[in-house]
């Protein structure tokens, strides 16, 4: 099992075969030139094991899940909340996007889960998760 000293520091967990997930991936590659995100399918190893620790991260994959240690454990974010840290640790003016935590969740997270609902009717699925390029590869997990 992947323990939480064997895993990088900001993970984010996504739908492998969503069109749209797989699109936002590449587009926070290519924005996140420090590399402080790494990826993993919600249907992999990596994310299987988080859940063991974390009942509360669901088994539907239709949720962005943001895992970011801290102090020797892991905390858990989820849906919006997932989507706000990881644009933040972008850095630069993608930090103003955490004063939308401001928004009470139960205002965030309804938009968030329709959208969700639709992506599949609208965008389409991949047979199977993308594989990384070549220079990728070092952010993702399984």
């Amino acid at each position: 099992m992947t323990d939480a000293a064997s895993l990088p520091p900001r993970i984010a967990l996504f739908d492998g075969v969503c069109t749209v997930c797989n699109r936002a991936v590449r587009w926070f590659l290519v924005r996140d030139r420090a590399g402080r995100l790494h990826y993993a399918p919600l249907q992999g190893e990596t994310a299987a094991a988080l859940r063991a620790r974390h009942p509360e991260i669901p088994e539907a994959v239709e949720t962005l899940v943001y895992v970011e240690a801290v102090d020797g454990g892991e905390r858990i974010f989820l849906r919006s909340e997932a989507l706000l840290r990881m644009l933040a640790e972008l850095g630069g003016g993608w930090r103003r996007a955490l004063w939308l935590l401001r928004v009470p969740r139960w205002l965030r997270d309804p938009p968030y889960r329709v959208f969700a609902w639709l992506r599949y009717r609208l965008f389409g699925a991949l047979d199977t998760c993308p594989i990384p390029t070549p220079g990728e590869r070092a952010r993702f997990l399984d």
